[in-house]
């Protein structure tokens, strides 16, 4: 019986132990953080009917992160990444709880909403504060456990993973909050967490790579990891893409004033167009496990961010429910593909020593694209209007791809696989 060699057997990460439970960690916190998502802001929605108060979610949480990310990232680098994540879950799970009592009948009746407000949004950049450590641990952590040569298998099959759990995440949190309420839901929050605290503790400590050269300061450490992003441009360009399609391109945030007040299909609807991304994406990685994207990648790259752009523009515009969950799914599927591409390429690019500064610049892009996004989808949805402010997302997006086209065209020539 002939069996496939690991470059060519679409399961072989998968075999990997350590990476199963780390890709179900992936799902899970995934999951559960977007349940806690969605339902915080429908509920913010239902409090202020403010889209900013949408958009407050994202910088309070992108604040920290920003800030601390490149710390993160430098301690990733020198210290165990496993117990960075267990810490990083602990904190993550006790802003959890607080947001739990603030709810409770009791706080409410103490509290005006103005301190609701601040507390939630306080919490908010407690959770954010924690994933600035998390997120360069998780990231620094993947390249151990896997071999070189599935980088490209293991990078599919972790955006898969984090796909799968952006679909389910959300439509759970529709569900479950009409089923049995915003603080049961909270409870189901907390139970999960707990459980993606289990499976990290699964996973063997591993060792710290060994720095060349004599001691850096903290300052130099985050130096090098910047330079070595902007000097190469492959990485650039690749995160850049990302920050700008997202930044300006994102419509997720303000996914609640589409249910409630554009498509009026209430917390349900909302759960289905919150998964409806991560559905495109899922089905469209399903079929790159086998037909990865990597072999012209640039072209490929550049072709699904254009393609990104284009679906926004309709979905800004749709006013059918079905017309728009079928663009937000072509999103997914477009993004899908920059994702895979660019995460081969933060793992094959980057040396083991300065992993995680290197995460940590790329999350300080998802960050700004996704977090800081969303607070300016609110913030351009109340000055505009919801459908022009994602129309013009859309086009800004189609503008940033053509001038990087323009600027990037020696790197059609790059082979990832």
């Amino acid at each position: 019986m002939v069996t496939d060699s690991p470059k060519t057997d679409p399961y072989a990460s998968l075999r990997i132990p350590e990476f199963r439970y780390f890709i179900m960690n992936s799902f899970l916190v995934t999951v559960t953080l977007l349940i806690q998502e969605v339902i915080l802001g429908y509920e913010l929605y239902k409090m202020t009917h403010d889209p900013l108060a949408l958009g407050l979610v994202g910088l309070a949480e992108a604040i920290p992160f920003i800030a601390l990310s490149l710390f993160g990232g430098h301690l990733a680098d020198r210290r165990d990444k496993k117990s960075i994540l267990l810490w990083s879950l602990s904190v993550i799970l006790l802003g959890s709880v607080i947001l739990y009592l603030v709810f409770q009948p009791s706080i409410v009746a103490t509290l005006s909403q103005t301190a609701r407000l601040a507390t939630i949004y306080g919490v908010l950049m407690l959770i954010g504060t924690a994933k600035g450590f998390y997120s360069p641990a998780s990231s620094s952590l993947k390249p151990f456990l896997v071999p070189r040569e599935l980088y490209a298998n293991s990078a599919t099959w972790s955006s898969s993973f984090w796909q799968a759990g952006a679909i389910v995440g959300p439509g759970l949190a529709g569900f479950i909050y009409s089923w049995v309420g915003f603080d049961n839901t909270l409870i189901v929050v907390i139970a999960l967490f707990a459980v993606c605290f289990f499976l990290i503790m699964l996973i063997d400590r591993k060792p710290v790579p060994v720095m060349d050269g004599p001691s850096q300061s903290l300052s130099e450490s985050l130096k090098e990891g910047f330079r070595f992003v902007f000097s190469t441009r492959i990485v650039l360009y690749a995160i850049s893409l990302d920050l700008f399609s997202v930044l300006f391109g994102g419509v997720v945030a303000i996914l609640p004033v589409y249910a409630e007040d554009i498509l009026k299909v209430g917390a349900e609807g909302l759960g289905f167009l919150r998964a409806a991304p991560s559905v495109g994406a899922l089905l469209t990685m399903a079929f790159m496990t086998k037909y990865p994207p990597t072999h012209n990648a640039w072209r490929n790259m550049l072709l699904a961010v254009a393609g990104f752009g284009v679906a926004t523009i309709v979905f800004a515009t749709s006013t059918n429910f079905y017309l728009s969950l079928f663009m937000l799914s072509l999103t997914g599927a477009f993004d899908s593909v920059s994702v895979i591409i660019r995460q081969t390429i933060l793992q094959i690019f980057p040396p083991d020593h300065m992993r995680g500064r290197v995460a940590a610049v790329n999350g300080i892009f998802v960050s700004s694209s996704n977090e800081i996004g969303a607070f300016e989808s609110g913030l351009l949805a109340r000055l505009l209007g919801t459908v022009p402010s994602v129309a013009l997302g859309g086009v800004v997006t189609l503008v940033v791809v053509t001038y990087v086209y323009t600027r990037s065209k020696e790197l059609f020539a790059v082979r990832l696989s």
